[in-house]
């Protein structure tokens, strides 16, 4: 018997088959209140219509029988309540009906009684609450107490209250056996239907079970699976969301009825069939995802169409620092030959330029030429200097230090900067330690810093942050103007790529370096709404 644990108690449960009974048993007390009460609203309705100066022996008797049903109804109904659902409970169900039955036989004269139906219904009931065998026994004991009072009122051992002629001895033998045969001809097909219900019942509970199991197992595999996946009607209307799905798309957890999928993916619907798998870009609550996209029309057009996707944003952030890190090596080893090639001529041209300076001869004229000269020169060196910083690197000599603090001392100093003087600037720095080369580091903050402070402007902010997150220490540097347009995000990070006029495009480049060299990585994104913000990943540990 299956049992389980309530409040630290073992319960033993009942067992199907109870459970079963006990619903049978409800039903039929439930039936029998419903009919006698029909009853009861008859026998009234009679005697409202028909007024008498007082009832007749025959209401008496129906009153009375009624409230003798009742009185039964009652005891099974308590029956039931303390938890007694077993066979012998169904028993002493049965056995009353057939009590009630002979009642009213009885009193309505026996052999002219209309109620002899009763004890074929007394059968059907013992075949439903009982077995075959039940119910053979029930036409048995029905057939028993017909046949009695047929006898007793024959030979007058009882007197029913409303009168009948006392049957002859061939119609005693109709009355006799056809009765007794109807029973055991309706216990034999009762019991046989009742057996095909309890099969076909068992087998439909089976395959209800079976469906239960397969519903539970499917929610736990759309639940459970990565991959978003949305179901939506011949209409568009969404019908099904999956957990990855409200997850990728940043969605409440309930939708408003009648959402349009277009309004969660624009675009999905319309696109040709035959591309089975494309990519869309949707913007969510936390930004643009990029999605890999499959639209398929589930089988018969009015059931709608599946669309499963999963998020790429990372993976194509991933593949475009890669193609960032090729181009930079690239652009590196030819600006490295590049600045080799022009230092050699250059310090030759600056040393010739010194010379005629140093000359007593040269006129007033050429001596300014010449310190034109040796200025340009001193800005092409210093030009040729930042290639080949960017070009090759110096590696980074790490060393574990409070990494906000570095950051503190830096905005600090920038904050004197003229360019930073009316700009709000907030910070949040969690205490961290993290190895990093501070120079090289100090150099990425003031290349970002200061372009942060010119984007920003007069009444624009600045905020920095700094707080760990698992193995990284995130450091973020945001600031009000978010001017860089879309179109230029994917290329900030290549050398002589600028949006400032008068700039090399060579701070970003080299700031992205650095970074890259300690094993972290940067991230931007901007927008007119949200403002600009450059987030920089460092390892905690070296």
């Amino acid at each position: 018997m299956p049992s389980s644990s309530v409040g630290g108690r073992l319960v033993l449960a009942a067992p199907p088959e109870a459970d079963a009974l006990r619903t049978r048993l409800v039903w039929l007390t439930v039936f029998r209140t419903v009919a006698v009460s029909l009853s009861l609203i008859a026998v009234a309705v009679r005697l409202f219509v028909q007024p008498l100066e007082e009832p007749s022996r025959t209401d008496m008797l129906s009153f009375a029988v009624i409230g003798l049903v009742y009185v039964f109804t009652l005891v099974y109904g308590l029956m039931l309540r303390r938890g007694q659902v077993d066979r012998v409970a169904a028993a002493v169900q049965v056995m009353g009906d057939l009590i009630i039955a002979s009642a009213l036989v009885f009193l309505t004269g026996v052999g002219d009684s209309p109620f002899t139906f009763l004890y074929l219904l007394a059968v059907i009931v013992a075949s439903i609450v009982l077995d075959g065998r039940g119910a053979l026994v029930t036409a048995g004991a029905g057939a028993l107490a017909y046949a009695s009072l047929l006898v007793a009122v024959k030979f007058s051992w009882l007197v029913p209250p409303i009168s009948s002629t006392t049957p002859t001895r061939g119609r005693f033998a109709f009355l006799m056996a056809s009765n007794v045969l109807a029973l055991f001809l309706i216990a034999v097909l009762a019991g046989y239907l009742a057996r095909q219900l309890s099969a076909t019942g068992g087998q439909l509970s089976a395959r209800v079970a079976d469906l239960k199991r397969l519903d539970v197992l499917q929610r736990q595999i759309l639940a459970c699976m990565p991959s978003g996946l949305i179901t939506c009607n011949a209409a568009g209307v969404v019908t099904f969301v999956n957990r990855a799905a409200s997850s990728i798309l940043s969605l409440e957890p309930r939708l408003p009825a009648s959402t349009h999928v277009e309004a969660l993916l624009p675009g999905a619907l319309g696109a040709d069939v035959r591309l089975r798998r494309r990519e869309l870009t949707v913007r969510t609550a936390s930004g643009l995802r990029t999605l890999g996209l499959t639209v398929t029309e589930l089988e018969g057009s009015e059931l709608g169409t599946l669309i499963v996707f999963q998020d790429l944003t990372e993976l194509r952030r991933i593949e475009e620092d890669l193609k960032r890190a090729d181009r930079l090596a690239a652009l590196g080893t030819l600006a490295a030959q590049l600045a080799h090639e022009i230092r050699n001529p250059l310090a030759a041209m600056r040393g010739s330029a010194q010379l005629l300076v140093q000359d007593p001869g040269t006129d007033p004229g050429s001596a300014k030429l010449v310190e034109i000269l040796l200025r340009e020169s001193d800005r092409l060196s210093k030009l040729v200097e930042d290639f080949l910083r960017f070009a090759r690197p110096p590696p980074p000599t790490k060393l574990e230090l409070e990494l906000e603090v570095l950051v503190a001392e830096t905005v600090d100093m920038l904050r004197a900067d003229p360019i930073a003087r009316q700009v709000r600037v907030e910070t949040a720095l969690a205490p961290l330690r993290v190895p990093v080369d501070a120079d090289q580091l100090r150099q990425v903050l003031i290349n970002i810093l200061r372009n942060a402070f010119q984007a920003a402007g007069e009444g624009g902010g600045v905020r920095v942050t700094l707080e760990p997150s698992g193995e990284q220490a995130l450091l973020s540097i945001w600031d009000s103007a978010g001017g860089i347009p879309a179109s230029d995000l994917s290329r900030i990070f290549e050398p002589f790529f600028s949006t400032r006029d008068g700039g090399t495009g060579l701070g970003l480049s080299t700031a992205y370096s650095i970074v890259r060299a300690h094993g972290g990585n940067i991230r931007v994104s901007s927008s007119p709404r949200e403002g600009t913000e450059f987030l920089i990943q460092l390892p905690l540990q070296g």
